[in-house]
């Protein structure tokens, strides 16, 4: 919430622009992994706009009406689903938050794609990735304890929410 009132929102939505940037070779390898090379394609065609005229990633501009590139959403644990691993079971992970058996399976995958792991000292990538986080929760204050309020058993909404979250995408 700190971050939040001393960061202003323009600010934190650049940041958040550049680590989805960052993102690239996970949506790329995805892509390809799933046979969806149109896909591929408008992420590769993204990530060169962004990078290029967006300041290394900071603006957006593949967005824009012009261009008209959207934002991709694929990952390692939709590639999985394609190929058949069902969804598995629901779990908690410590500051990761909630996921399932195949999505875990992704976080060593994407681990190996995301350019920042390979940041050393292991501490420098460690940070990075803690001040990505603290970016990202600080553009979604307040949807847990809304989700939370509006719930009678607060885990078994969070544990469905991301069951249709995931099902959707």
């Amino acid at each position: 919430q700190g971050y939040n009132k001393g960061v202003p929102e323009p600010g934190r939505i650049s940041v958040q622009n550049f680590f989805t940037n960052l993102r690239f070779p996970i949506r790329f390898v995805s892509c390809l992994l799933q046979a969806d090379f149109s896909g591929a394609a408008a992420e590769f065609g993204r990530f060169a706009v962004n990078t290029i005229w967006g300041v290394g990633g900071l603006l957006d501009p593949s967005s824009s009406q012009q261009l008209n590139l959207p934002k991709g959403d694929a990952d390692l644990g939709q590639t999985l689903g394609v190929y058949g691993v069902g969804q598995g079971f629901y779990l908690v992970w410590p500051v990761l938050g909630p996921s399932s058996a195949r999505d875990s399976v992704e976080i060593v995958g994407e681990y190996f794609l995301y350019p920042v792991s390979y940041i050393s000292p292991w501490y420098d990538w460690l940070g990075v990735r803690a001040y990505e986080e603290v970016n990202d929760a600080s553009l979604r204050i307040g949807d847990y304890e809304s989700l939370k309020e509006a719930a009678i058993d607060p885990y078994v909404a969070v544990r469905d929410a991301y069951a249709q979250y995931r099902l959707k995408k």
